[in-house]
């Protein structure tokens, strides 16, 4: 994973749920200067929810999120962000789950 301070001027782990963003961004995302468009709204929340179902913390609302993800400069598809760590692999397989 990639060091994100730039992304989480509060600081990564705070109080409020707000401030659990940058932890969420240093845990389950990277940036790639090869990727344009990045996460998008759905993949981006959805790993969201998986990163805070992993970490137990309460999740925000999705229009709480794009508020504080703003706040960093991070939109969604208009970002350079891949999805990392345990969250990514539970998103991946949550959205798509085997047939039986």
């Amino acid at each position: 994973m990639l060091d994100h301070p730039h992304l989480w001027p509060e600081g990564v782990h705070g109080g409020s749920a707000a401030n659990h963003v940058g932890a969420f961004l240093v845990e389950a995302t990277t940036r790639s200067p090869l990727i344009v468009t990045g996460l998008g709204a759905d993949q981006l929340y959805g790993l969201y929810i998986s990163w805070c179902t992993i970490s137990r913390v309460d999740s925000l609302t999705e229009d709480a999120l794009w508020v504080a993800l703003g706040e960093r400069g991070i939109a969604p598809g208009e970002n350079s962000l891949t999805m990392t760590g345990p969250a990514a692999a539970d998103y991946i397989l949550e959205s798509y789950p085997v047939s039986a």
